[in-house]
């Protein structure tokens, strides 16, 4: 399985990475689209699949409330095909 699965940890310490989610488009590192399934979910592409349990995930993030104490930026996409990087630098975050 090469899906970007992702789950949203309760506290801060259990994250791999902080998440900032943007109001516009233009702000954030990322356009994610949400996948309703895991096997939609891609690579590093932006294509996430949210599990229910840690242990599914092979990403952990945590959502905070502030942009400055984010390590990733983030902006939900209606599509799966407007998903992807805006700023590749910040890419290694999500391998």
């Amino acid at each position: 399985m090469n899906a970007q699965t992702v789950f949203s940890t309760q506290y801060s310490s259990q994250a791999e990475v902080k998440v900032f989610v943007c109001q516009y488009e233009s702000q954030a590192d990322l356009k994610v689209y949400k996948a309703e399934y895991d096997s939609q979910a891609g690579g590093n592409e932006g294509k996430w699949f949210f599990t229910k349990y840690s242990s599914q995930a092979k990403k952990k993030i945590y959502f905070v409330e502030t942009e400055s104490s984010a390590d990733l930026k983030i902006f939900f996409v209606k599509y799966s095909s407007s998903a992807g990087w805006r700023n590749n630098a910040k890419k290694h975050l999500m391998y």
